[in-house]
């Protein structure tokens, strides 16, 4: 089994432990080892094999080792097994729809016998639902909604899913007798928030062969198609792979067409069509004659794809050069703008992974973090950054141990103890302080004057209608003390959807008061996303990217948030923690008191 198959299987046991009301730490601890096994790019079964001690892993004890290795050996588990028993699995489907968790979850099955999707939605169109005790038919309308939404995530995978997936399949495909050249393409390689199949090029010597080597990967579970050049096979974890095998001479070709988008490669073909070229997945091509071009392009398409004279292909940049445009990064292949800009020799230096210098947002064992402070700092520190802040809960969320002000004290005492032993790196006193229903912060004004930095997020009453919603948030950032506006729009990929409010109105209020917005780097959330990035620039919006880490393995989370800062257009310049101690503390907000 792969890494993602056995996350998912012990995200099941997390959750049918949930449903069945087993003690929450419990609970936890299989929410912790399906985090860290997400974010483990080694395969598991490959460490079990050369004899590593999984517990050595963070979040991974003796009961969590003993899972994977049965796991790896056998492809089952049998505690999963005993807990079906109990409870159908199916409920753990229910928990995808948003708004349903574990104990509405377990009320439905039991008092309605539904067991799946489809039993939901038929209760719910029966008008079930609503009335049952706790439900009514509002309720009801929010799950019919859910329903909606849980499908059409089904049917794509997060971007960092799409990473364990694909890198072990890349792994197997570089052993293969007769590869010459492998890559990944589609929205993969443009590193979109979510990915529907993968697409892989390959250039071989020996194609029959690495055909072969393809099927053979362990992760198959079925072949769909096979032939000389191309193969499908859908994989266990129930993701599409398609492997073509293209000429050399056509390399850079096929990976501008399968890397997409549709629409960006339209407008390539639009100009290749006014230059009396065409392009393909096979070259770029002159054609015979200008007259009809648009025309005979097609034609020519049907009747022989190498007709006409063959100028380019081998390299991206080639293709690219034909049409005089420079090459253009795969992450701003979506036809929003990027061909304009690259034509006015105008496309941004994008933002890349080496430009940050801190993060400015994680928790520690404060609240729902798995490590200490001295830890935390001291991954920052190893990772070379400049500065971090620290962010744990305020009080209004209790299930996390959230801190009232006397254990807000508490944690200041115990940085400054444990800053000294770091001098290389500035630890900033901060909070993620919750938004009340109201718009009010959830901690007292002298407190909030003497943090560093003042994080705001909402992580309650996401259903409030547009109207209230926007006039909580925009009260929350008129606080003189707000400087940041966390995971702005709250979603969860597959938990929740984006809350309803005017996100133009709050990116502009934010612009005008100084207030910076969040790019969330976890791939659950991506939040804000690259559209809402992109005209947070546009305002004047200040930007952070912080990973919300949780663990000191959470900081490499980074990684996402740049690549979706690359969709938007991103440079070091738009990002505040891209900037120098010094420059960052000076472009935050001000605060009275402070």
């Amino acid at each position: 089994m792969d890494n993602l198959e056995i996350a998912r299987v012990l995200a099941e046991v997390g959750d049918l432990l949930e449903i069945q009301d087993a003690n929450p730490f419990r609970v936890r601890a299989y929410r912790n080892a399906v985090r860290t096994i997400e974010a483990q790019t080694t395969p598991l079964a490959e460490m079990l094999e050369r004899g590593a001690d999984l517990t050595e892993l963070p979040g991974i004890g003796k009961e969590m080792a003993s899972h994977v290795a049965e796991l790896v050996r056998t492809g089952r588990l049998a505690a999963l097994a005993e807990l079906e028993a109990q409870t159908p699995r199916s409920l753990v489907e229910l928990m995808r729809v948003p708004g349903l968790g574990p104990k509405k979850a377990k009320r439905l099955w039991k008092e309605l016998g539904i067991e799946s999707i489809a039993d939901l939605e038929k209760a719910a169109r029966a008008g079930k639902i609503a009335a049952l005790e706790g439900f009514g038919a509002k309720s009801q309308e929010k799950i019919l909604q859910g329903i909606g939404t849980a499908q059409r995530l089904a049917q794509r995978m997060g971007i960092a899913e799409a990473d364990l997936v694909l890198e072990p399949l890349l792994t197997h495909l570089r052993q293969a007798p007769g590869l010459e050249r492998l890559e990944a393409a589609g929205s993969w390689r443009r590193r979109k928030e979510s990915v529907g199949d993968l697409d892989l090029l390959a250039t071989a010597r020996d194609p029959a062969a690495v055909m072969d080597h393809f099927v053979r990967y362990p992760g198959v579970a079925r072949v769909d198609a096979r032939g000389e050049t191309k193969c499908t096979v859908v994989l266990r974890s129930g993701v599409q792979a398609d492997l073509r095998i293209v000429p050399e001479k056509s390399f850079g070709a096929a990976l501008v067409y399968f890397t997409g988008s549709k629409e960006h490669n339209i407008r390539l073909r639009a100009m290749a069509v006014d230059r009396g070229l065409r392009i393909s997945e096979y070259g770029v091509f002159q054609e015979p004659t200008r007259k009809r071009r648009a025309e005979r392009e097609e034609a020519a398409a049907e009747r022989d794809p190498w007709a006409g004279k063959w100028l380019a292909g081998k390299r991206e940049e080639d293709v690219y050069r034909t049409l005089r445009l420079p090459w253009i990064p795969p992450e701003l292949r979506e036809d929003r703008g990027e061909i304009e800009a690259a034509a006015k020799g105008k496309l941004p230096k994008l933002l890349e992974r080496g430009d940050l210098r801190g993060d400015l947002q994680m928790h520690t064992t404060w609240s729902d973090g798995q490590e200490t402070v001295a830890a935390m700092l001291a991954a920052c520190s190893e990772r070379g950054y400049e500065y971090c802040a620290i962010t744990d809960h305020s009080k209004a969320l209790a299930m996390v141990r959230g801190l009232d002000a006397r254990r807000l004290k508490q944690q200041w005492r115990e940085m400054d103890r444990v800053a000294p032993k770091y001098p290389q790196i500035r630890l900033l006193r901060s909070m993620e302080v919750d938004i009340l229903a109201d718009g009010s912060l959830d901690l007292e004004d002298e407190l909030l004057e003497k943090l560093d930095l003042v994080l705001v997020t909402v992580h309650s009453k996401f259903d409030l209608d547009p109207g209230r919603q926007t006039k909580r948030i925009l009260k929350a950032i008129q606080h003189p003390a707000a400087q940041v506006l966390g995971h702005p729009t709250g979603r969860r990929r597959g938990i929740r959807e984006a809350m309803r409010f005017d996100v133009d109105e709050v990116l502009q209020a934010c612009a005008e008061l100084g207030v910076a917005v969040e790019l969330n780097a976890n791939p659950e959330r991506l939040d804000l996303k690259d559209t809402h990035l992109m005209r947070a620039k546009e305002l004047g919006c200040k930007i952070t990217i912080s990973t919300d880490a949780h663990s000191p393995r959470d900081l490499d989370l980074m990684r996402y948030g740049v690549e979706q800062a690359r969709r938007a257009r991103l440079t070091k310049a738009d990002v505040l923690n891209a900037q120098p101690l010094a420059k960052l503390l000076a472009q935050l907000r001000p605060r009275a008191g402070a």
